[in-house]
């Protein structure tokens, strides 16, 4: 994903990409206008530090704003998780940390106000995936792909038949397309 980025941005000289921990940046204070987090402050192990770091970086009158899915039901890759939960239960857990920081707006809200963010809003929104087949959807986590993927790929033979024969069955596959639907908080706040 880094890589990609990298190379998506060759010849921009106003953009850089590094990889750094989101929780304890090495920018100075007031660096930015604007701070966005699409799909990563629920991994942050303490996701109230990383607000107040995405604070502390933004100019006054910058703007944060984060995405992050609001149920496991509702979210892309959280499908296969809760599938590959039953094979593996520690990752049930994980699970649940990872979304209930979007399954409670007022939470989420909060811990915008407590980082020191004024005018905070929320919404969700709704997006349609549609993919041509079931295959197409699962084939990546097949592959190995994502922390999902890699999860997957270390089950038992028997396991991963389960698991795909499940989603499979959740799908309705008739080899045909099939929608996910996958709901996001959206959060923003200003310095």
């Amino acid at each position: 994903m880094v890589e990609r980025a990298r190379e998506r941005l060759r010849g921009y000289s106003n953009a850089t990409v590094v990889v750094e921990d989101g929780q304890a940046l090495s920018v100075p204070d007031q660096s930015f206008g604007a701070v966005l987090c699409s799909l990563g402050l629920m991994f942050f192990p303490d996701p109230a530090r990383g607000l107040a770091e995405f604070h502390r970086v933004l100019r006054p009158g910058g703007r944060a704003a984060v995405t992050v899915t609001t149920t496991i039901e509702r979210s892309y890759n959280g499908r296969i998780n809760r599938a590959i939960a039953q094979h593996v239960p520690a990752l049930g857990a994980a699970n649940t940390r990872f979304f209930s920081l979007g399954n409670d707006p007022a939470r989420l809200r909060s811990l915008f106000e407590r980082a020191g963010f004024r005018e905070v809003e929320a919404t969700t929104e709704t997006h349609r995936f549609t993919l041509p087949s079931f295959d197409a959807f699962f084939s990546p986590f097949e592959g190995g792909g994502g922390s999902s993927g890699q999860v997957f790929i270390a089950l038992s033979e028997e396991a991963r038949r389960s698991v795909r024969d499940e989603l499979r069955r959740e799908h309705g596959d008739t080899g045909g397309p099939i929608e996910i639907d996958v709901e996001l908080r959206i959060v923003s706040g200003q310095r």
